[in-house]
């Protein structure tokens, strides 16, 4: 059993404003630029009808990990995120997938994401869990790599919100 990543965001706008600024092909590459690390990069970027997908990496210094991962992991981490985003049932909001690759790490991430309209605004729910498959040290990984995806999560709702703002 891994460790569970819960992120919950609001937004003071609309459901189709906070989907352009969450998985728009323009915001997603600005997001990139500022908090995506050294070699981040949107390596592609579909959309079919209602649904789209994407792929990103994203680069974390080894100096940044925390103690505990650079004991196991030498050198920086390369981090390859898929995401999928589709109408939902209701056709008020979206949800998707999202599976993340940590380059060297024997494991992954995976959550369901969605998009909610909420009275005027709009909430971004994230849901998944970590899984490091590593014997006796996995379950510590998880906690601390956990820890750090619910913190980037935040900077990416920050970010998010600010793209919300200077876009009116």
């Amino acid at each position: 059993m891994g460790s569970r990543i819960e992120h919950r965001a609001e937004f003071s706008a609309d459901v189709a404003a906070t989907y352009a600024a969450v998985a728009g092909e323009g915001a997603l590459r600005a997001r990139l630029e500022q908090l995506g690390g050294h070699g981040a990069a949107l390596l592609s970027y579909e959309v079919s009808g209602t649904d789209l997908r994407y792929e990103l990496r994203q680069g974390i210094s080894a100096e940044k990990l925390p103690q505990a991962v650079r004991t196991l992991h030498k050198g920086d981490l390369l981090v390859t995120r898929t995401q999928t985003w589709r109408v939902s049932n209701d056709g008020t909001g979206r949800q998707g997938q999202a599976t993340v690759e940590v380059g060297g790490v024997p494991g992954e991430i995976a959550a369901r994401t969605a998009l909610l309209a909420n009275g005027g605004k709009t909430v971004l729910r994230i849901s998944g869990e970590v899984t490091v498959r590593i014997p006796l040290f996995g379950g510590k990984l998880e906690s601390v790599i956990s820890e750090q995806v619910t913190k980037l999560l935040e900077r990416e709702a920050e970010f998010t919100a600010k793209w919300l703002t200077e876009a009116n």
